[in-house]
């Protein structure tokens, strides 16, 4: 079966890295707006019988970004592709994947349904805001984490020495387990409350920090509130103002890189999940090189959980390969 690769408007560069660890040229297809905004497309070449992996992050704007992935995938329905693959790396609409009060939408899962109801066979991912979203979905959901990248990164550049992981919440708590394994170092969690929809506070800190590094590690930064608070109640605490400060979606808005700019954060680390209009000397790792391998086992029907055994502690020989 055919192998082919689309991408969408939202993060073009990381599909075209990703064809390029495949060897593989992009697919191309008419991408535009209609007069009033509407999205217009049309695939400029044959997929009848292909497996097909649309590369396309829903992230911001995520309605319009939403709409060409849900527009892809009838597309290549109605052109006869074979398997339609959605590669989401970074999937919006999940902060919402339960209810937490009352009248209130579970938007993954309106989101999951629409992709199925598009046709979608698979669905690759990195670092969903909640993992239970997997199980909105009636098709496989391979699930990558970009721990692996960040402890990596960390080795090579020398940042291990007197270190503590921090997971800002206790939703992070299992990807900040992960890293803490891979590298042999201390862990910590900080508790916070939620005050608003975007608002939170940090009300202590679980775990010794006192004269270590903290290195956070978080799924999203968008105003990077959080995170600025975070690294105020890890310093109150002891921890050296030398804070890194990872996550692998950068959505970034408003006071976000005010925030991150905070006396007390000497890195900031990202993926390449969501691009980075400016960038204001944040450090970013491909995810490309891991989403291309997630493609090549799922096209060769191999083990893609290989991928996801996260075996430790990290060769610093190998991470400078």
């Amino acid at each position: 079966m055919e192998l082919k690769v689309l991408a969408g408007s939202a993060n073009p560069a990381l599909a075209q890295r990703v064809a390029r660890e495949l060897g593989l040229p992009l697919s191309e297809a008419e991408l535009g707006r209609f007069p009033d905004g509407e999205v217009r497309l049309r695939l400029a070449e044959s997929v009848r019988g292909a497996d097909v992996y649309v590369i396309q992050p829903t992230s911001p704007p995520v309605n319009d970004h939403l709409m060409e992935l849900l527009l892809f995938a009838d597309a290549l329905r109605r052109s006869s592709a074979r398997r339609i693959n959605a590669v989401i790396p970074y999937f919006g609409y999940a902060r919402q994947d339960k209810q937490t009060k009352g009248r209130e939408p579970i938007s993954a899962k309106v989101v999951a349904d629409l992709l199925e109801r598009v046709g979608v066979h698979r669905v690759i991912a990195v670092d969903l805001h909640a993992p239970q979203i997997q199980g909105f979905f009636n098709i496989p959901v391979d699930h990558l984490s970009a721990v692996r990248l960040f402890a990596e990164y960390l080795v090579r550049e020398g940042l291990t020495q007197n270190a503590v992981i921090v997971s800002p919440d206790a939703g992070r708590a299992e990807e900040a387990r992960r890293l803490s394994e891979l590298l042999e170092l201390p862990m910590a969690m900080l508790a916070k409350r939620r005050t608003g929809p975007t608002e939170t506070e940090v009300t202590y800190v679980i775990g010794e920090v006192k004269g270590l590094r903290p290195i956070l590690i978080d799924d999203i930064v968008s105003t990077g509130g959080t995170i600025r608070r975070g690294v105020e109640a890890l310093v109150a605490a002891g921890a050296r103002p030398e804070a890194v400060v990872m996550a692998t979606h950068p959505v970034l808005v408003g006071p976000a890189r005010e925030n991150l700019a905070h006396e007390g954060i000497e890195r900031v680390v990202f993926t390449d999940t969501i691009p980075l209009s400016d960038n204001p000397g944040y450090v970013v790792l491909s995810t490309a090189p891991l989403l291309a391998e997630a493609i090549r086992r799922v096209h060769t029907h191999r083990s893609v959980s290989e991928l996801l055994a996260h075996q430790g502690p990290v060769d610093p020989l190998f991470s400078n390969a």
